[in-house]
């Protein structure tokens, strides 16, 4: 029976390639299911043979602390260097996106606020 061993829902191109890399390298028999048409689906890698699952579950966490401490510290190099993207940046960037993130808050903050400012009345 299959079993799944790494969801691909939000991952990058880039980390799922590897993972499918990896998994060949080994030999471990697997399939990869999308999310759909809409998305409802579990989009992932599932293993074949549940036996295998130690193994390749322990492969990939070693190769997701790997990545973690390599994007960590490339990160760390653009902050040092000055390169690393503020907020500030990202709103500018992205104006539309900022203003429509600000007015659902505002919204939200709105519609919890209400009901105790006009308790009195």
């Amino acid at each position: 029976m299959s079993v799944l061993i790494f969801r691909l829902n939000g991952v990058d191109d880039d980390e799922a390639a590897d993972v499918r890399r990896l998994l060949d390298e080994r030999g471990l028999a697997y399939h990869e299911t999308s999310g759909g048409f809409l998305g409802f689906g579990v989009a992932g890698l599932w293993l074949l043979d549940a036996n295998e699952k130690a193994a390749a579950r322990a492969l990939i966490d070693r190769y997701q602390a790997k990545r973690s401490a390599r994007l960590a510290a490339e990160y760390a190099d653009r902050c040092h260097a000055g390169q690393a993207e503020t907020t500030l940046q990202r709103a500018i960037r992205q104006p539309l996106r900022t203003l429509f993130y600000l007015a659902g808050a505002a919204a939200v903050l709105y519609l919890v606020l209400v009901p105790f400012l006009t308790l009195g009345r």
